[in-house]
């Protein structure tokens, strides 16, 4: 395929090929909270498939950005929940540079949410509750460990997980020390509409206070 086929190909594919849903945004509540997990729920009962899935960005110690898929484990007054390995390449750049950004994309209702702000780490009871919280297949995963170390061949990687798999399953509350809950506690956080028209409404909600927020509309 030459460039200029699959430029022709991309140009084919359209955005939004359903009825989006109306958003006013005089009516949001004055914290972005209420309206991200209102968002979430709306999305996930129109048939978004993961809605909970979200992009993380983070930067490591040259500043050089780095983005990655995983789920949002819960949303709550302290901030957005996820968690992975202290010693991955995220948990080395967290720890390096403790900020991050957000980013929640449900194309069946052509809504985004975006978020910025600092991340700290919970603490050990409270990681480990978070993993043994979750399927035998994430504890078994999280005691192969390893993550982002390069691997020499695939074989290695399932003898590992046959025997992480057995130990899971032998002991659901198995210790994995480097399993780390992070919060996001942002400073701002963007809710996008989209609009087939591309009038499209972007509210943004900036922290001025710990329980004090600003509100405003931003051009599309």
């Amino acid at each position: 395929m030459t460039g200029m086929e699959f430029q022709d190909f991309l140009h084919t594919l359209r955005v939004w090929d359903v009825e989006l849903p109306h958003f006013d945004p005089a009516t949001a509540p004055a914290a972005p909270l209420p309206l991200f997990q209102e968002w979430l729920m709306h999305a996930a009962r129109a048939g978004q498939l993961e809605p909970h899935t979200m992009s993380l960005a983070t930067v490591d110690t040259e500043g050089r950005p780095d983005v990655r898929t995983l789920m949002l484990h819960d949303a709550d007054d302290a901030g957005w929940h996820f968690a992975s390995h202290s010693t991955s390449a995220k948990g080395h750049q967290l720890a390096a540079r403790p900020v991050a950004a957000l980013g929640f994309y449900w194309p069946a209702v052509g809504r985004q949410v975006r978020l910025r702000g600092a991340v700290t780490p919970a603490s050990p009871a409270a990681s480990q509750a978070d993993l043994h919280a979750r399927s035998t297949g994430a504890l078994a995963a999280a005691l192969v460990g390893r993550m982002s170390e390069v691997l020499d061949e695939y074989g290695e990687l399932a003898a590992e997980s046959a025997a992480a798999w057995e130990r899971a399953e032998a002991d659901p509350e198995a210790p994995v020390p480097t399993w780390t809950r992070y919060v996001l506690e942002p400073t701002e956080v963007e809710f996008f509409q989209g609009d087939a028209r591309r009038r499209h409404v972007r509210l943004r909600y900036r922290r001025e206070a710990p329980t004090a927020w600003t509100r405003e509309l931003l051009w599309p």
